[in-house]
């Protein structure tokens, strides 16, 4: 929809786009980020802006825009992203919860849920949590800051009472691995597994391949840091 409506108001004009990272379906954003390379400067960026935003769908919101220069990779040069995965338990919540929340419907222990998050932190052999690893992949990655904590962040008055927020802060992510993260810490909350089990699952010799992705739905991509 970006390349769409930069082909309209660019009239024909050259244009490429590279985008910072790729999300799944379902998931949302607070702050994407792409580039966008053309042939000619743009002569007023807020007025391109404001075209841009006027001409975009409403789910898309562009906010702001600045000029880099020709060294400037937007893959490359993204040095923190943040996730954040919404969900409540114990019962089914109003269905205008669906796009932003995961429901798990059977309770789960928070507790050992916020033990399991801080298991993650650190550098750490992530093989176990990459869709169709393969043996050429980097798995070991370094995860600055992962915890769960009550939902303030985001309300409505048919948000059950209380929400949580699963919160991830790291340089890169490989295929499905803060869902995976997610699917782990529910079978933990569930009492399916136990702390022991995600601390072996992290070392190089394991050989464990996670079987739950948590939904989509829940994920946002809420922030990345360009220095």
């Amino acid at each position: 929809m970006i390349d769409k409506t930069l082909k309209f108001i660019l009239e024909g004009k050259s244009f490429k786009t590279l985008g910072s990272g790729r999300t799944d379906a379902m998931v949302s954003a607070q702050e994407a980020a792409f580039e966008l390379f053309l042939e000619h400067p743009i002569e007023d960026l807020d007025s391109f802006l404001a075209l841009f935003n006027h001409n975009l769908p409403q789910d898309i919101r562009a906010l702001t825009i600045n000029e880099v220069n020709a060294e400037f990779n937007i893959i490359q040069h993204s040095k923190i992203k943040e996730y954040l995965y919404v969900f409540a338990h114990g019962g089914k919540n109003h269905p205008f919860c669906a796009p932003l929340m995961t429901t798990i419907l059977e309770p789960l222990d928070i507790e050992i849920m916020k033990a399991g998050a801080k298991c993650f932190e650190g550098t750490h052999y992530f093989k176990s949590y990459c869709y169709k690893a393969t043996d050429e992949g980097i798995y070991t990655r370094t995860i600055e800051a992962c915890e769960i904590v009550e939902n303030t962040m985001f309300t409505a008055n048919f948000f059950p009472e209380k929400s949580y927020v699963f919160k991830v802060k790291g340089k890169g992510f490989m295929r499905n691995q803060i869902r995976l993260m997610m699917g782990t810490l529910i079978k933990l909350g569930r009492g399916d597994i136990t702390l022991e089990y995600i601390k072996d699952s992290l070392k190089p010799e394991s050989k464990e391949v996670m079987d739950y992705i948590a939904p989509a739905s829940g994920l946002i991509l809420n922030k990345i840091n360009f220095i």
